[in-house]
């Protein structure tokens, strides 16, 4: 059974939307059945507090001034705690719509008071060799940043304990830089993605070129699909940072446009790698084609040295198998040993002469 790359959708669609008013959160996405966790970290330069699995209704609006919060919310399955979040901080319709649909491709919007981002996290299966996506958002405004993923990952768990033990500039810095950094993960996992696509690509093609195998034509297959949806996630992604950098809303500011464009620069990276996959594979295609029709050749080019040993001995064999009245030969005392003499004599004589050719 052919492996594909896995896309955490189900048998919603967003046909289910036909009918309804614009901007109705509806999910549209893998059916789950566990609780959406929300997470707040509120932190400063000089102080740090966090609270765990806070209902909606009970998170805060951060005072202005007062440092950044950091609302991390797993789960879009249900669209009650998001719409809560929504009235709290001010999020608009279209964006709660955007953020519950986990087909959403990559953008960025800015609105009045927030901006927000959505993006593609990509995960390797190393067991089924596979790739799987997850959808994530982003909002962040002055003073808060609110990450919405998909599932019960820790995706962004590195960067919530970095804030805790106070390591970087984190701290110090305002919203915008957290939703950098937050971006800046994603990416890197891009990276990651990226290089063991590479360790496959190398694998097959050091095996093209000693025992190329009819599963080998399926897997680079596979491995062009898996780039395909790789450059559908990433293309936009590379735009939105552009446009992110060059944005001249308040909420982005110049120190942050700095690492963005540094980002913009690790997107152009992973695009050139997938480009540079890309021509790899199609030559690696013709290797295939070449080495199963040089494997192929060499098979019929035995088969055809066989059978032309036969071909003087099926003869001679032949020629005494006539059932004659009067063939002398067949009465002499050395008839019998003389045949075979003179068979060995053609076979050697043709051995010699195929090597002499260099066909054996």
């Amino acid at each position: 059974m052919e492996k594909t790359t896995k896309r955490k959708t189900s048998s919603q669609k967003r046909s289910i939307k036909a009918g309804m008013s614009p901007g109705t959160p509806v999910f549209i996405g893998e059916k789950r059945l566990d609780k959406v966790r929300i997470d707040v970290l509120d932190y400063s330069d000089t102080a740090v507090a966090h609270r765990l699995d806070v209902p909606a209704d009970r998170v805060l609006l951060p005072l202005p001034g007062k440092g950044v919060s950091w609302i991390s919310v797993k789960g879009v399955h249900d669209a009650g705690p998001i719409t809560a979040l929504g009235k709290i901080f001010g999020i608009h319709l279209l964006t709660l719509e955007d953020i519950v649909n986990t087909a959403q491709r990559p953008k960025i919007e800015e609105y009045a008071g927030y901006v927000f981002i959505a993006l593609k996290t990509i995960h390797y299966n190393e067991g089924e060799k596979t790739l799987e996506m997850e959808h994530i958002s982003l909002v962040f405004g002055d003073n808060f940043v609110i990450s919405f993923q998909e599932g019960e990952g820790d995706m962004f768990g590195k960067i919530w304990e970095r804030v805790l033990a106070a390591k970087g500039r984190l701290r110090s810095m305002h919203a915008d830089y957290l939703a950098y950094a937050l971006m800046d993960a994603v990416v890197d996992q891009y990276f990651q993605v990226v290089e063991r696509i590479g360790d496959r690509i190398e694998e097959i093609d050091e095996r093209l070129l000693v025992d190329p195998k009819p599963t080998d034509a399926a897997e680079i297959h596979r491995i062009k699909r898996d780039i395909l949806h790789l450059r559908r996630t990433i293309w936009p992604l590379r735009e939105e940072v552009g446009d992110l950098g060059k944005s001249v809303s308040v909420l982005v500011g110049a120190e942050t446009k700095v690492f963005l464009r540094d980002l913009y620069d690790h997107t152009i990276q992973v695009m050139d790698i997938l480009e540079t996959f890309r021509d790899i594979l199609g030559g690696m295609h013709d290797t295939y084609l070449t080495a199963v029709s040089n494997k192929m050749n060499e098979t019929i080019k035995f088969l055809t040295v066989i059978s032309t040993f036969f071909i003087p001995l099926t003869f001679l064999v032949g020629v005494y198998g006539m059932n004659f009245d009067y063939m002398p030969e067949l009465r002499w005392h050395w008839g019998y040993l003389m045949i075979w003499g003179v068979m060995a004599a053609v076979v050697f004589i043709m051995v010699w002469f195929f090597k002499r050719k260099k066909w054996l």
